[in-house]
């Protein structure tokens, strides 16, 4: 038999309610901050991602899905959602518009990484992206709008992790001092580190491996680097976070995964789950609108993965809104009675009421047996008499008493 590809899921009909009820909210926070949806292809030009998120990353080096198609295109499955925004803002012409522009999606990525709880080869992100302005202020706003989804859905025991990371003016003064600090140490660095050491300082302070983390957590802090436009900008942004009442604390190794983040960064971690359980993060991206040719023009925004944020309301115990279904079924008893009842649902239907028809020939009793299944509050019952006599029998489920009402009547009744 076949089976969904390893780290893939299908996702039920049972647990559709978790993913309608994020994706709602997400909808209706990008609607109070003023983010208009956008939705890019699921393929890209890799060429997108590897001059964006960067060659030398895991991301780009591991885990991206790329293949050549029939016209000898090299084509990649979007990995991540900023690069696909940026090119299109480019492509539209949305420079020309109001600034910043703010948009947001709701989109399958695809990586290949090992799977593990809430880490999937496909997996569901939402995002945000506000394009157009390099002022604190919107950082603050972008992780307000991550925050206020999560409080949204009564998610608590969250934890906002921040840093900056400095410019392409003040970075390059960085990370030859990280470089220096880890030359001291290269005898107890795994085989990656030993390569990110040449070809991509900044992700030596994300490395998982045991055996690294002494020589990370010793590390020069980036914001120790800071320009003073820098050092400016992240104290404005805590200024921000501290008037919007946001609990934050500054994690000197956070430096995310993607080489386009200037500035700031940060995740949106459970308490005391870590980095590795991080439920969304994102940070600033000032060159990578310029780095994909076109002007200057500074950009924040996040990512959240839906699949972790259904993990933790399922940790958490928070209910959510069933999905609503038909309330009624219609049974009937006999050739006529069939092609009547067949006639009734439509009409119901088509007025609004969501209906169950009973299908093939099966005894009545086997019918009302599918009927308490289904969970259903009325039945509509027709046999040959009924049809005769323009009526139904209307039985509530719950009590098992019924009534024979006219068909004309139904409709006013079951509404």
């Amino acid at each position: 038999m076949y089976q969904a590809p390893r780290g893939t899921q299908d996702i039920l009909p049972e647990e559709q309610a978790y993913w309608r009820y994020v994706e709602q909210k997400a909808a209706h926070i990008c609607q109070l901050y003023g983010y208009e949806r956008i939705d890019t292809p699921v393929i890209e030009d890799a060429g997108l991602f590897n001059r964006s998120v960067g060659e030398g990353t895991d991301i780009v080096d591991k885990e991206m899905y790329t293949f050549d198609d029939r016209g000898g295109n090299k084509l990649a499955l979007a990995p991540e959602g900023t690069a696909s925004v940026c090119r299109a803002y480019l492509e539209h012409g949305m420079p020309n518009l109001s600034q910043p522009v703010k948009l947001y999606y709701i989109a399958s990525m695809f990586r290949y990484e090992r799977p593990q709880a809430g880490r999937y080869r496909q997996h569901r992100q939402f995002g945000c992206e506000a394009i157009g302005s390099d002022d604190a202020a919107l950082d603050a706003e972008a992780i307000d709008t991550a925050w206020q989804f999560y409080l949204s859905m009564n998610i608590s025991q969250l934890f906002l992790a921040l840093n900056s990371i400095g410019c392409k003016e003040c970075r390059p003064r960085y990370l030859d001092a990280l470089k220096e600090h880890y030359l001291r140490h290269s005898e107890k660095l795994c085989p990656d580190c030993n390569i990110r050491l040449v070809k991509n300082r900044m992700r030596l302070l994300d490395c998982k491996k045991p055996s690294c983390q002494p020589v990370a957590d010793s590390a020069p802090k980036s914001v120790d680097y800071l320009c003073q436009a820098c050092a400016d900008h992240f104290s404005q942004l805590q200024k921000h976070l501290g008037l919007l009442d946001i609990p934050f604390g500054v994690n000197h190794r956070l430096v995310r995964g993607f080489d386009y983040y200037t500035r700031t960064v940060f995740e949106v971690q459970p308490a005391g789950g870590g980095s590795q359980s991080s439920l969304g993060g994102g940070g600033r991206y000032d060159g990578l609108i310029e780095e994909l040719g076109g002007k200057h023009t500074p950009g924040v925004g996040f990512g959240i993965g839906v699949d972790r944020v259904i993990l933790q309301l399922k940790d958490q115990k928070i209910a959510v809104p069933p999905i609503a279904k038909p309330q009624v079924f219609v049974a009937s008893i006999g050739d006529e009675a069939r092609d009547e009842a067949f006639k009734i649902t439509a009409s119901l239907r088509r007025d609004g009421i969501g209906v169950i028809q009973a299908i093939g020939s099966r005894s009545l009793k086997a019918q009302l047996r599918q009927a308490n299944t289904l969970g259903v509050s009325k039945a509509v019952i027709i046999g040959d008499e009924e049809v005769k006599a323009g009526t139904a029998i209307l039985r509530d489920m719950t009590t098992a008493s019924q009534e024979t009402v006219a068909l004309d009547r139904l409709k006013d009744l079951l509404k």
